[in-house]
């Protein structure tokens, strides 16, 4: 009898260990990524934050790709492209077209990877935050210089504008101001170079307007509605607000080897609906 407990023991101590040994023992590893080589990215400064938090995890998952990433404006995307010191040129319009003031970029392709939302911004302490086309045009053009003209507070308008060659100035002139031009120089003028710069003069200056896609848009600042339509992502998509364009990374023909795939994960499923819109871009498959 206690030889038949023994074996039944032993047997049931070995189905044990088995088990145990089942669940402990580690799960299979994805095999490393093989995938090497270096990415230079120049050009747009609204595309910036997309591309930074794109190169951050496409690293993660390739630790031995590279990626270098600058902004500089638009233009210079397509421009570095061309001169062969990037091989991929970031730029909120499609290049291979031409643009207001710019020529098309022949032998490049775009590849678009996201869609980028913009809106006119305010200094925190201006009252104006609805305003018609025409009152944007005035304002940008320097016609109408006092904010009481547009149901504000009597106070001089300070316009922040981009340099030329911005793909956000590019989109806000078409798409807000329908085409009207730029005032471009006076007291209550200023120019900046980038993105960030604008987000942070709108920021430090009082009675400051500009304009930044939504990814640059702070506490600190008001978007501000057009017509009575708020500058939301909703409103994009139902197609009630138009100041929105397409960001592409512009390539010297198709996309291969270590470019294509990061561009590849960059307009991967994961990315549009994950990281892509955490930022306040809207992913390209939301855009009928």
């Amino acid at each position: 009898m206690k030889l038949n407990w023994l074996k039944a023991a032993t047997v049931a101590a070995l189905i044990a260990t088995i088990g145990l040994g089942s669940v402990q023992a580690p799960a299979k590893t994805e095999a490393a990524s093989k995938l090497s080589g270096k990415i230079v990215i120049n050009g747009s400064s609204a595309l910036l934050p997309l591309t930074l938090q794109a190169a951050n995890e496409f690293k993660k998952l390739n630790p031995k790709v590279k990626i270098s990433a600058s902004a500089a404006g638009s233009i210079t995307g397509p421009q570095s492209v061309r001169k062969g010191i990037a091989d991929i040129g970031a730029i909120d319009w499609d290049a291979t077209k031409p643009a207001p003031g710019f020529e098309a970029f022949t032998g490049q392709v775009a590849n678009k990877v996201a869609v980028i939302p913009f809106a006119a911004v305010v200094n925190k302490n201006v009252t104006a935050t609805n305003l018609t086309t025409k009152q944007l045009q005035d304002i940008f053009s320097g016609k109408v210089t006092n904010w009481k003209e547009v149901g504000g507070k009597d106070a001089d308008i300070i316009v922040v504008n981009r340099t030329f060659g911005s793909g956000t100035r590019v989109n806000f002139q078409q798409k807000a101001l329908m085409g009207t031009a730029f005032m471009t120089k006076g007291d209550n003028y200023k120019e900046v170079k980038s993105s960030g710069d604008m987000k942070t003069t709108i920021e430090s200056t009082p009675n400051a307007i500009g304009f930044v896609d939504f990814a640059y848009i702070t506490t600190k600042m008001t978007a501000v509605s057009i017509n009575g339509v708020a500058p939301t992502i909703d409103n994009i998509i139902n197609g009630k607000y138009k100041v929105w364009g397409y960001g592409y990374y512009m390539t010297k023909g198709q996309p291969t080897g270590v470019v294509k795939e990061f561009i590849k994960y960059v307009q991967s499923t994961k990315f549009q609906n994950g990281s892509l819109k955490k930022l306040k871009f809207i992913p390209i498959s939301a855009m009928k």
